[in-house]
């Protein structure tokens, strides 16, 4: 969810403070650079590991249940926090070493929160649904009413349109379906858009020296990574990209007009323009190319706290950083009076099982530790623009995508993943104290996808495909669909196992 926000209203003032302690804040992670400041991998130097899962709420016929706020009341549990939709719930697992002795904890923590979601969630009617994006969602359930009720959701909708000056523009063109391309065209005056976009968002604790090489590793291969993911293909009853999330959370929290998007300012959501050789770049970044979208302060000064030998918490840099929306976002925050850093990975989806989940974290935290600790590291054999466009087109594209590797040349996502990525996947999980039972188990999965060209994706759009070409219009083959992919997701069995639909 974010920091929330207690102002109504910003000033000028308030954002001229602002702007001056967020270069404070980043003149202060400079300095704790600088002075070997960040403790917190010395008392823990082994790389920590997190999770947050964002999922949706459906009611009987499928459609958005607009219940969070009465189902996280009941819960009561700092595990639960509410997302920007009132269809949204998202549940964060505490860090930890992923070892053989914790490695399916995080399954098995996982699976204690999902279920007890799940059992409130149907005392209020309603269920859970692990999707990148709901495919019932249609733009009637885009209205404002529906905005969970947060101050942050509403001064982040606020200054998102102030900043703009006019309405939200959602321009789409999918991937072949059938045939066929289909487009979604619609006009908002509200960002519940970004609401559609449900993600499983990885973070990776790190020492500072070592993020340059893991950031670069991660944007290297993050093609590949949603490529195998994907499972966002329908919004508003079109079939569009394999993995939607991607251009919907851009065009959805877009605060650029045309004629800035024509000078080339830079967008909020954002895979970056560069290989970098410290943390302190992507922070510096942030501090010179993007305005404040909420410019409230505290009274603390960084600088001031260095100086009297306190750790700052750094407010303001934190809050600035949390509305840009980088695919691989560098966080800082602090523990037990300890600083950290560490990378948040945000280019996955949600679902479509619990299985599914541990293997994509599990292929993202091996590829990422073996690519960044290579002699020769991928970003010293290929461009950022490259790196780049394989995003776009593994979310685009899903299994069927053509992408870019260095001595390969253009090559399907399977056979990347298959040649390439696999081995350094058992390679860095062995590197992180992983079992190799557990590794065997969850890389097995990723494997299986390999071999099936089947992801939660390509399950979707098939299915849909074959009902209508049994007679069903799209509106009640997309429910059917959603149906019995909730059933699935609840047998816990790989989205590669699942059976495609007879004709």
């Amino acid at each position: 969810m974010g920091a929330e926000v207690t102002g109504l209203t910003f000033t000028r003032e308030d954002r001229a403070r602002f702007r001056s302690r967020v270069l404070r804040g980043t003149e202060a992670i400079d300095r704790m650079l600088s002075e070997g400041l960040f403790t917190d991998h010395s008392t823990q130097p082994e790389p920590l590991l997190g999770m947050e899962v964002e999922l949706n709420l459906v009611d009987s016929q499928m459609n958005p249940a607009m219940c969070n706020e009465a189902i996280l009341a009941d819960l009561g549990s700092d595990t639960y926090e509410s997302e920007l939709g009132q269809f949204n719930i998202e549940l964060n697992l505490d860090p930890q070493p992923l070892k053989a002795s914790h490695a399916m904890d995080f399954a098995d923590d996982l699976r204690v929160a999902l279920n007890r979601l799940e059992a409130m969630a149907t005392e209020h009617g309603a269920h859970t649904v692990m999707i990148g994006m709901l495919p019932t969602l249609t733009a009637v359930h885009f209205d404002q009413q529906w905005l969970s009720q947060s101050n942050r959701y509403e001064r982040l909708e606020e200054q998102i349109f102030a900043a703009r000056g006019e309405d939200l523009v959602l321009d789409i063109e999918g991937s072949a379906f059938d045939g066929e391309i289909e487009e979604l065209h619609v006009v908002t005056g509200t960002i519940l858009p970004e609401a559609a976009c449900t993600s499983m968002q990885l973070h990776l604790r790190l020492a500072p020296e070592d993020f340059a090489n893991h950031w670069n590793a991660a944007q290297a291969f993050a093609g590949a990574q949603v490529a195998l993911a994907a499972n966002s293909p329908f919004l508003d009853h079109k079939a569009l990209w394999h993995e939607t999330r991607l251009p919907l959370f851009a065009q959805a929290t877009d605060i650029r007009p045309v004629e800035l998007k024509n000078q080339g300012v830079r967008p909020r959501v954002w895979f970056g323009e560069r290989w970098i050789s410290n943390i302190f770049d992507l922070f510096e970044e942030n501090t010179r190319y993007f305005p404040a979208l909420l410019p409230e302060s505290s009274p603390i000064d960084p600088l001031d706290e260095l100086d009297a030998g306190r750790i700052p918490d750094l407010t303001e840099l934190k809050m600035h950083n949390g509305t840009i929306w980088r695919w691989n976002r560098p966080v800082y925050d602090t523990v037990g009076g300890h600083p950290h850093v560490r990378i948040e990975n945000r280019t996955l989806p949600s679902g479509p099982t619990l299985l599914d989940m541990m293997a994509n974290a599990a292929f993202f935290y091996g590829t990422t530790t073996s690519l960044a600790r290579e002699d020769r590291p991928i970003w010293t054999r290929m461009s950022f623009d490259a790196a780049e466009q394989n995003l776009t087109a593994g979310g685009r594209d899903g299994m069927d995508a053509r992408l870019y590797w260095p001595k390969v040349g253009w090559v399907s996502p399977d056979e990347l993943t298959h040649r390439i990525l696999l081995p350094h996947a058992h390679h860095g999980l062995e590197a992180l104290g992983v079992d190799s039972a557990v590794r065997d188990r969850l890389l097995a999965v990723i494997e299986g996808r390999c071999a099936t060209k089947q992801n939660g994706a390509s399950w979707q759009r098939d299915h849909v495909a074959r009902r209508e070409a049994a007679g069903e219009n799209r509106v009640d083959a997309i429910a059917g669909m959603l149906r019995e992919y909730i059933d699935r997701m609840h047998s816990g069995d790989p989205v590669h196992t699942w059976d495609r639909p007879s004709a």
